[in-house]
């Protein structure tokens, strides 16, 4: 755990800790599971991805556009999370959706989300 000692020393404590590592882990199994749902999104223009919230037991899926979904992806402080998954400890909402609500990382969650976004961050 030593990459992330430093937003833990900084008084993040293990909770938001937790809940970020838990997003970044969830944004990851999504990039991989994007080349399988490009197949099905040319067909219907949507795919779907893994909630992207803190909880480890939510394995709740969001239908969500390739455009929408790319568009997200370009900050690394900003998840796809199904309504009612916000934790607001440690982001806020920017927009809310049909299916999901675009949230962003604050303060030092979003410090871990930078550093473990597998687009060029950390």
């Amino acid at each position: 755990m030593p990459r992330f000692r430093e937003c833990y020393c900084r008084g993040m404590d293990e909770r938001r800790l937790r809940i970020a590592k838990n997003e970044a882990l969830f944004r990851a199994i999504n990039e991989r599971i994007e080349g399988v749902n490009e197949a099905f999104g040319q067909i219907t223009g949507d795919f779907e991805i893994v909630c992207e919230c803190g909880s480890t037991d939510c394995i709740e899926r969001i239908l969500i556009s390739e455009q929408d979904y790319e568009e997200l992806r370009t900050d690394p402080t900003h998840f796809a999370v199904i309504p009612g998954h916000v934790a607001p400890s440690c982001e806020v909402v920017l927009a809310r959706h049909d299916t999901y609500d675009l949230v962003e990382k604050i303060e030092e969650a979003a410090a871990v989300a930078e550093r473990l976004d597998t687009r060029g961050g950390g």
